[in-house]
């Protein structure tokens, strides 16, 4: 079994190098791809130091059996050719292929089969805030069918990259020491503040962050249902958490979904409220679940439910996810 990791030098990139050794991932050889700027480097892995190769389109990808790429949506188009010409299974965790139509978008939990059925050689990695809500819901989809979706995220600054945690950390002591704030990896001062916007506006005041909710929702869940989301930045290191607001055909009482939960793949349930337990994203960061809390009626609405949920976006939002789908397509004999 031979791997690659393409973006290597990355935060996912390096959580691919943690998760596939957490989870004894059966790789007789290892190979990493980077740019200019971080060829050369050396990680360890299982023990052995593992040298970073420059990305080129020649033919280094010959003999790879999966391809985990995350090094930005123009860097995945422009090599997918090069990757899989030689018959690797790209596992892309950008958004370049997503909503191509001949383009499997999966999430093992909810539709693992999609991935058996990729004419272009390519697997999509969803977005991050959408692996994270669609692993709760597809719990609720299992006991009725889910008409609407209101979906409020709370993002760490992880989901911008390991700059952009390093600059919140910086920022905090820079306002500490009243020095002068650095702003290089958002819009605005993260430090003390939350801001309401995650990636560009589009022409209906949604950003593309929430038209990705929208959008890849319906995809993965082979779902008729909308998503309606507004996506925050929020003042946190890692782990994204979101409040969810679903509306099913049927009523569902928050038991059933508890139950639901409970029996879930993926999912922990974390909901105590009268001994203050719920999820929260300083004591999840580094989990592989998606952890469910304050599951509750919705006032406004007799067939809703709204509840909290909080996941490690770059490990279950990325680079897990990615893997999950590697192993299933190695227990059904499909590499």
């Amino acid at each position: 079994m031979r791997v690659a990791i393409v973006g290597a030098s990355g935060a996912v990139g390096q959580e691919f190098l943690r998760v596939l050794e957490e989870r004894r991932f059966p790789i007789d050889e290892l190979l990493l791809f980077g740019s200019q700027r971080s060829a050369g480097r050396k990680y360890v892995f299982r023990g052995k130091e593992v040298e970073v190769n420059l990305l080129q389109h020649n033919d280094d990808f010959r003999g790879v059996d999966i391809a985990f790429t995350s090094a930005g949506a123009s860097t995945s188009r422009e090599y997918a050719e090069t990757i899989t010409k030689y018959g690797a299974v790209m596992i892309d965790n950008s958004s370049a292929f997503r909503m191509d139509e001949d383009v499997p978008l999966v999430v093992p939990e909810c539709n693992a089969e999609d991935a058996l059925r990729r004419p272009r050689g390519i697997i999509a990695n969803p977005n991050c805030t959408t692996i994270i809500m669609v692993v709760a819901l597809q719990c609720l989809e299992r006991l009725s069918h889910i008409r609407r979706i209101h979906v409020a995220s709370y993002q760490a600054a992880s989901g911008a990259g390991a700059a952009a945690m390093a600059e919140l950390e910086q920022q905090y002591r820079e306002v500490i020491e009243g020095r002068p704030v650095t702003v290089e990896k958002f819009a605005y001062q993260l430090a003390y503040n939350v801001i309401p916007q995650i990636d560009v506006f589009t022409d209906n005041g949604y950003t593309k962050e929430e038209m990705k909710m929208f959008n890849e929702t319906r995809k993965i869940m082979h779902t008729d249902a909308a998503c309606s989301a507004m996506c925050v930045r929020v003042p946190s290191l890692r782990s994204h958490s979101e409040a969810v607001w679903a509306e099913t055909e049927l009523p569902v009482s928050p038991e059933q979904f508890a139950q639901a939960i409970r029996e879930g793949e993926g999912v922990q349930l974390m909901d105590d409220p009268a001994h203050k337990v719920y999820p929260m994203p300083l004591f999840l960061a580094g989990k592989d679940d998606v952890y469910v809390g304050r599951i509750r009626k919705d006032l406004t609405n007799p067939n809703g439910l709204t509840f909290w949920l909080v996941g490690d976006q770059i490990k279950k939002g990325a680079a897990l996810n990615a893997v999950q789908i590697a192993e299933y397509l190695l227990r059904v004999g499909n590499v």
